[in-house]
């Protein structure tokens, strides 16, 4: 069987070793600061949107406009350098055979994405979000984002992926005032087919908060933050 729809791992429900972040919660810090505080091997799926500038800084054509586009510009960007740094931190909190989920632009697709990833991770799949509105573009307009499904080796299937009915083109329309607004119904979906209830997700730079409205949906734990969107955390 190559299938299976249940998972044999164990639940993990408590990674952190700083308990001044909070779970269920918009923590507003440097992702990696969060990241930095969760323990090894603890958590079974992350989810990253890096703030790529893609188009503005690759093929200079400036800002897209002066909505979305402008909204866009004015978040904290993420260098190569700093998403692999990102990366690293993931690969280190990951369980064995867990999951990254990193959303990526047209661009970054093109170029490809391996060089960012440490050893002991692997591209194992793509789908494609139809977003079901026209964006920007210079050539061609935009449609669709991309996730490139990566799993941290050992690479396996059987046990660890319980939902076999999502479809590499996934259809959905979000409305939102965040710039980078993403399906919750997908990531609800993905959520459910690499965790088990009550585990936690982890997402180090949360932006729209996306992953928290799934993660309450299918009745996991949240974990994440982001520099712009969120609460300082409590201090003692």
């Amino acid at each position: 069987m190559v299938f299976s729809n249940a998972r044999r791992t164990e639940t993990f429900t408590d990674g952190l070793r700083d308990k001044s972040y909070r779970y269920d919660y918009r923590n507003r810090c440097d992702g990696r600061e969060l990241l930095r505080a969760v323990h090894d091997s603890s958590v079974p799926c992350v989810f990253l949107d890096p703030q790529y500038r893609g188009v503005l800084d690759k093929l200079a054509y400036g800002n897209e406009g002066v909505s979305r586009g402008m909204r866009r510009s004015m978040l904290p960007q993420m260098s190569e350098e700093t998403i692999r740094e990102f990366i690293q931190e993931i690969s280190r909190v990951l369980i064995p055979s867990g999951h990254l989920f990193l959303w990526v632009d047209k661009f970054h697709l093109c170029e490809g994405v391996s060089g960012w990833l440490p050893r002991d991770l692997q591209v194992v799949d793509m789908i494609v979000w139809n977003k079901q509105k026209m964006g920007m573009g210079y050539r061609t307009r935009r449609q669709c984002e991309y996730l490139v499904v990566i799993q941290k080796r050992p690479i396996r299937a059987k046990g660890i992926w319980a939902v076999h009915d999502i479809p590499d083109v996934w259809e959905e329309r979000v409305v939102g005032a965040h710039p980078h607004c993403k399906p919750v119904g997908l990531q609800k979906r993905l959520i459910e087919a690499v965790t088990n209830p009550g585990d936690v997700v982890l997402d180090p730079a949360a932006g729209s908060y996306s992953v928290l409205e799934a993660c309450k949906l299918a009745g996991r734990k949240f974990l994440g933050a982001d520099l712009v969107y969120g609460t300082p955390p409590a201090r003692d």
